[in-house]
């Protein structure tokens, strides 16, 4: 029966952080602390590197303190949460960094209605280059009406 739980803890992990990935982009991002987000809709630097890559490491530290609670503390279900956490994040650099801004030069031939659906909503969202209209999709759940 735990196992039951522990897979339930972990999908649930990794879709609550595509709201936690919204909400935060929209109202933290685009609020108080578009000084780190800013330099992701306007360029103003030549480094590979942007102030809004230090928004992983946020979440790479709570999903570390809950390896930590697991494996020191004997906290049993920290390690899904963690875990759901991590993998989360793995899929959002791999969909977003990687697939639609091209950082690293893979994933680029694809081509289907849903990758096509997701650079159109985040093409959408980068046309606003100030702080206002933070509004952005998730990166799994992203309006049919982008679907061409």
């Amino acid at each position: 029966m735990q196992t039951f739980y522990w897979i339930l803890i972990f999908l649930g992990t990794f879709f609550i952080m595509e709201f936690n990935a919204w909400f935060t982009h929209k109202y933290i991002m685009h609020g108080f602390l578009w000084s780190l987000h800013k330099d992701h809709h306007q360029k103003d630097h030549d480094s590979w590197f942007e102030r809004n890559d230090a928004f992983f490491i946020f979440y790479a530290i709570v999903s570390m303190t809950c390896f930590y609670l697991w494996s020191y503390e004997d906290v049993w279900y920290t390690l899904p949460i963690g875990l759901g956490i991590l993998f989360y994040g793995i899929a959002y650099f791999v969909v977003h960094d990687i697939f639609i801004h091209q950082r690293f030069k893979w994933l680029r031939n694809i081509d289907n209605k849903y990758a096509r659906g997701v650079r159109r909503a985040h093409k959408i969202h980068h046309k606003h280059l100030g702080k206002e209209h933070g509004e952005n999709f998730g990166m799994l759940i992203v309006p049919f009406k982008y679907f061409k």
